[in-house]
């Protein structure tokens, strides 16, 4: 069954190719219908988790690619699984446009299982071997307007990419080396009697490590890969900046401290205090940036620079309370900055306007992208009740609870962070309805706003579904929150 949610996609993506669809419409229901299939099938198996490791294939001593579904694997590969089918419908309406639409289906959908063989990978080197894949199956789709800039970001992307990879190959060495196995075990793999005296050594390591998987999780000062693939159509731009690559870079580094080297090996040490003070100097960067970018897309990508570090900030604490307020903002996020690219896309696709400036008055014609919008930008900035509130309280409290006084800092940077988050995302709010009164009659006058609506079904059902969890996950975040706690713990 897990091997079967991963090839399905894949195979799904390649008969777009092969299969000669007579209309448009048929791609679309066999698309839609293949990925709300195999979404139906992750939750089964989550539902019904088996309890044995899958083993694909054995290599030398203990190294194999395998595949099992524990906690961590169920965070993830539940929220791969739930915002895909809703980014295919929207796809569909926005690539409408867009030429080498096969092309485009086929890479986007094999990105799918790409991310969950991440998701479900059973040990450092299932994991690695996937994240390395998910490089070359998503530069396709930053580079597919195939225009100089496209193909320039698509370049950075890979070369960045690859370069991360390599920094965290040699963690995977170590690992192999210095480790009792290379499969993943809550609290570490590490044996004692082989690390002796070189303690020092695997913190250094594990810092080179961090890094290289931060690259996806676009740290300082690797991160400028990420608003640079913003000339990706918005359906790649949202699952880079919100799913698929970025929180997989996430995601590898949760793996790597608490599963591989292990929380209490490295909690207290100089390497803790290095990792954290970069995530805490990326999220003020990321959001300073923000604040001065004023094409919409590259605003929003410096914001995800700044919340994915959120979710690094929580990793770095190293206890139970921090993995639970890391996984709170990973799936929280998710959902709220997706909904917030989708809003962008919706905007560009209707208005071909891609800059704050051009949106005055906007949000009459476009009320109901406007209005989501408006929510993402409130739960982002972290108004209460909706998620982003508890995710950022989740974090803040396990920083005081830590004990750890660098961490105060990492609550300092959390508030600075909020007031530039409202600034940067609530200035598109006010541009879009309450626009400055000479700029309105100028667009009047122009026209420029005469055909300006709201996108049709297609996209608009993605952003109420968001929009929904948005609200649901801030009013009801206790079970999922309880769950997240019981991950952390073990349970799962």
């Amino acid at each position: 069954m897990i091997l079967s949610v991963i090839l399905l996609p894949v195979a799904a993506g390649a008969l777009v190719l092969l299969v000669p669809f007579k209309k448009r419409s048929q791609m679309e229901i066999f698309l839609e219908s293949m990925v709300i299939l195999n979404s139906i099938l992750v939750w089964q198996l989550l539902l019904h988790r088996p309890e044995n490791i899958f083993t694909l294939a054995n290599f030398t001593g203990n190294l194999s690619i395998s595949f099992e579904v524990d906690g961590m694997g169920m965070v993830f590969g539940g929220l791969v699984s739930a915002l895909w089918p809703f980014a295919t419908l929207y796809a569909f309406e926005y690539m409408e446009k867009e030429e080498h639409e096969k092309v485009f289906f086929l890479f986007y959908t094999i990105t799918y299982g790409v991310t969950l063989g991440i998701s479900f990978a059973a040990n450092l080197l299932t994991m690695y071997f996937f994240y390395e894949l998910l490089t070359l199956v998503t530069v396709p789709l930053v580079m597919h307007t195939l225009t100089r800039e496209a193909i320039l970001a698509s370049r950075k992307y890979l070369y960045y990419s690859l370069g991360g990879a390599a920094f965290a190959f040699i963690g995977l060495i170590f690992i192999i080396i210095y480790g009792t196995t290379t499969d993943f075990m809550l609290g570490g793999v590490l044996d004692p009697e082989k690390i002796g005296s070189r303690t020092n050594v695997l913190l250094l390591i594990y810092v080179i490590a961090f890094m290289g998987f931060g690259v996806k999780a676009a740290i300082c000062p690797f991160n400028s890969w990420l608003p640079d693939a913003g000339v990706a159509p918005t359906p790649v731009t949202a699952l880079l900046h919100a799913v698929a690559v970025v929180k997989s870079g996430a995601f590898a580094i949760i793996r790597l401290t608490y599963y591989s080297f292990g929380a209490e090996f490295l909690k207290g040490t100089w390497a803790q205090d290095i990792v954290m003070i970069i995530v805490m100097i990326t999220i003020v960067y990321g959001c300073s940036r923000a604040v001065k970018e004023t094409h919409l897309k590259r605003r929003l990508a410096y914001s995800t620079v700044s919340n994915l570090s959120y979710i690094l900030f929580g990793v770095t604490l190293m206890t139970p309370m921090g993995m639970v307020g890391a996984l709170s903002h990973m799936v929280f996020h998710a959902v709220m900055k997706i909904s917030s690219f989708f809003c962008v896309g919706a905007i560009m696709h209707q208005t071909g306007k891609s800059y704050v400036h051009e949106l005055d008055g906007m949000g009459y014609k476009m009320p109901c992208v406007f209005g989501v919008y408006t929510v993402s930008a409130l739960a982002l900035t972290g108004v209460p009740p909706l998620a982003g509130f508890i995710s950022k309280w989740n974090l803040a409290s396990a920083a005081v609870v830590s004990g750890n006084r660098i961490a105060y800092g990492g609550i300092a940077a959390l508030l600075i962070s909020a007031l530039l988050t409202a600034i940067y995302m609530l200035t598109i709010v006010m541009r879009a309805f309450f626009p400055d009164r000479e700029s309105e009659r100028e667009a009047a006058l122009k026209g420029a706003l005469d055909n300006v609506t709201d996108p049709g079904w297609k996209m608009l059902i993605p952003l109420f579904v968001f929009t929904a969890f948005i609200v649901i996950f801030g009013l009801y975040s206790a079970p999922v929150v309880r769950f997240f706690t019981d991950v952390a713990g073990g349970v799962y």
